[in-house]
């Protein structure tokens, strides 16, 4: 299957709150624009039967049977015993180098946790970090770690610098990313312990580190890439993530209560729509694993076809462009610092 040259990457068929229809789809959708081949894992018989109801051309498709499930809310300690689980069997394929990455939209700590113990760290990752794209007035801003490591020590926070420079500078290609160090003022000074010790290790990093920054300044976009430990940056995701549904209902509650409103959005949709691109999150598809030794990308637990489809290109992107590799350099270059 594939071409000469094509990748292959494996997709958790089962993973994410609309697996496996749109998870197949979006999978589908992936391999005839690449022309890579994607393996979906997951209950057989029912990929198949998903993928044989869908229009499209399947040459570059294929299905391993993984027979059970992860459930979205299962402990990883759990997850881990579950070895025909379709995170498991896709992790040992790419452990196994049959595949060049791996794509979920499942359990995110049974990905991480899994991932660790099949894949391994890159040379000199201390952890591994998870970073999330977020909206901001002057773009995408990368939050990391936002929930992989709850305590962390400073040379874990200088790291995730590092390697979320790594990321944006390949996947969306920012020239010097800037990197901001979130605590409860912008003075030196300012913050707990960690903040405080991490502050001047920041400085010497190989990283363009301009200063602390506050929480109001994340959404302003004061820096390409925001640096936190993943107990506070889990709160700022789940936070802007609760405000955005709420006044998404507000809107949609106004609306649907007055006239005039209504008369407006008619004229306002060409924009929403333009808005809504930079928001959506099924635009940007997944982030990788960072630290990680191998490519594993984590999309959205919401993700539909869009998403998974966009998460696949992500995967094959960091791959082509030697992201793996350029962490290890990087990491590197700040030992001999």
């Amino acid at each position: 299957m594939g071409e000469a040259n094509a990748m292959r990457i494996a997709v958790d068929a089962m993973g994410g709150d609309y697996a496996p229809s749109e998870v197949v789809k979006g999978a589908l959708w992936a391999s005839e624009e690449l022309g890579d081949e994607v393996i979906l894992v997951g209950i057989k018989d029912k990929v198949k039967e998903i993928l044989d109801n869908l229009e499209g051309d399947k040459k570059f498709i294929d299905v391993v049977d993984a027979r059970d499930i992860v459930d979205m809310n299962e402990k990883p300690t759990q997850a881990l015993k579950k070895a025909d689980s379709s995170i498991s069997k896709g992790l040992t394929m790419l452990k196994n180098n049959d595949v060049q990455a791996f794509v979920s939209a499942g359990n995110t700590g049974a990905v991480s946790a899994a991932a660790l113990m099949k894949i391994g760290r890159i040379k000199g990752v201390l952890r591994p970090a998870l970073g999330v794209l977020m909206p901001t007035l002057k773009g995408r801003t990368l939050l990391i770690d936002v929930g992989a490591n709850v305590d962390c020590k400073p040379e874990y926070l200088v790291q995730f610098a590092i390697m979320g420079t790594v990321y944006m500078e390949t996947i969306l290609h920012k020239e010097k990313p800037s990197v901001g160090l979130l605590t409860i003022g912008s003075e030196e000074r300012k913050g707990n312990k960690l903040v405080l010790d991490t502050y001047p290790m920041l400085k010497a990093a190989p990283v363009n580190f301009i200063g602390n920054i506050e929480g109001g300044d994340v959404p302003a976009g004061a820096a390409d890439i925001v640096v936190c430990d993943g107990f506070v940056g889990n709160i700022v995701l789940k936070f802007v993530e609760g405000v955005a549904e709420g006044l998404y209902k507000l809107v949609q509650e106004e609306i649907s209560y007055r006239f005039w409103p209504r008369i407006g959005m008619v004229f306002m949709l060409p924009m929403l729509k333009d808005l809504w691109k930079d928001f959506n999150y099924e635009e940007y598809g997944g982030v990788p694993l960072l630290g990680i030794n191998g490519v594993v990308v984590i999309a959205h637990g919401k993700s539909k076809a869009l998403a998974i489809s966009n998460a696949v290109k992500v995967a094959k992107h960091f791959y082509e462009q030697g992201g793996v590799e350029k962490i290890g350099e990087r990491l590197a270059e700040g030992d001999d610092n």
